[in-house]
């Protein structure tokens, strides 16, 4: 079996490296930070004018036509860089959303404009009552040929940007709709929240908010097979970006350790230091290989809903202790917010948590592994 990229892929994922360490620098962030911003709008329209943007796209939109391991090779070069650009939440969330299940009209009237990135999508898939987002509380009710939407989704990303966000609502007892909700619509709320690594999310109330039958995905009285599907790309897509995020800080280490010297060496060469180092390394290929079996599970139509939870255990567990690992081997400059190190911390904590942790993603393989409980 040939695990090497494909010379397209590897064109791509060098493309979205180079774009991205050109306008994606140290104070390029810093400047955006001393603004207040976070989205740095000419990295997003420098990836738009390279069709990055469209490559999980059909073709008849604007898009390449490519697939999800593509989408994932741009995240995983956008976790490299901590690039602070809706791609996530706009290509996997809101995009493969509207080309799975979306009608062509749907699809002619959004995936265009994401191609180009002038339209921007996202998904509100977490809520602060429902551990599992399998199972959403928010609710849908027919009102003649619309539907209403109630409930309260926490941490919707890009919300602010969107021009659509998939919002999952359950339509009765084991069924769950795909609803494109225009977040300036009356009856949605949305409030700022503030993540770990800086990113502005919303915690977006939905007060009895007009639906439009032209704007639900698919059949919304099916079972909650398409919640599942897209909770698996979203999940696996978080786990390639960690491993963008996590490469990079190990890498600042490694450069760091073997360039900064005590007694007359680099400490690098220091057998605490180089095992902290090893141990962190071992982590960060174990994050590696099960974000892209998930990711090529996924891609190839494979069934891949364990070896997600297994992905998302070690974007979590071992994200963590590669991001302690690093910046316990900065020292005292690893916690310096003029030095970049910082950014990869924070983003490696966010991401350790979003959609389940380590312990969450244990337990639901665990129930797996045992079965019904018999009475």
């Amino acid at each position: 079996m040939n695990f090497a990229l494909t010379d397209e892929q590897e064109a791509l994922r060098d493309l979205a490296r180079t774009i991205l360490a050109d306008h994606v620098t140290h104070e390029r962030l810093k400047q955006l930070e001393e603004q207040g911003e976070w989205f740095d709008e000419r990295a997003w329209a420098e990836l738009g004018k390279a069709r990055l943007l469209g490559i999980g796209i059909p073709e008849e939109f604007g898009g390449s036509g490519l697939g999800f391991l593509e989408i994932c090779l741009l995240l995983e070069e956008i976790g490299r860089a901590v690039a602070p650009v809706p791609a996530l939440a706009s290509l996997v969330l809101g995009a493969l959303a509207v080309s799975e299940f979306g009608n062509h009209g749907q699809q002619r009237a959004l995936l265009s404009g994401v191609s180009s990135g002038d339209v921007i999508l996202s998904a509100a898939l977490t809520e602060l009552t429902a551990a599992d987002p399998h199972s959403p509380l928010t609710t849908a009710r027919r009102d003649g040929t619309s539907w209403r939407l109630d409930g309260i989704k926490t941490c919707v990303p890009a919300a602010e940007l969107a021009h659509r966000i998939v919002v999952p609502a359950r339509t009765g007892q084991a069924t769950v709709g795909l609803f494109l909700v225009e977040p300036r619509a009356r009856g949605v709320t949305l409030e700022r929240q503030i993540l770990t690594n800086g990113e502005p999310h919303a915690r977006m109330s939905l007060g009895g908010v007009a639906v439009a039958a032209a704007d639900v995905l698919g059949d919304p009285m099916a079972d909650a097979a398409m919640l599942r599907w897209l909770l698996e790309r979203a999940t696996a897509a978080y786990c390639v970006l960690q491993v963008g995020v996590c490469d990079r800080a190990l890498r600042m280490a490694a450069e760091y350790t073997t360039g900064r010297e005590q007694f007359g060496r680099p400490i690098a060469s220091f057998q605490a230091v180089h095992q902290r180092a090893a141990d962190a390394y071992i982590d960060l290929e174990a994050i590696r290989l099960s974000a892209w079996e998930a990711a090529w599970r996924l891609a190839e139509g494979l069934p891949a809903e364990d070896p997600v939870r297994v992905a998302k255990f070690w974007a979590a567990d071992g994200g963590q202790r590669v991001a302690v690992a690093a910046q316990h081997l900065h020292g005292g400059i690893g916690v310096d917010m003029d030095y970049p190190l910082h950014r990869y911390f924070t983003w490696a904590k966010h991401i350790e948590l979003v959609l389940g942790g380590a312990m969450e993603q244990l337990a639901q393989l665990g129930s797996r592994i045992a079965g019904p409980v018999s009475r």
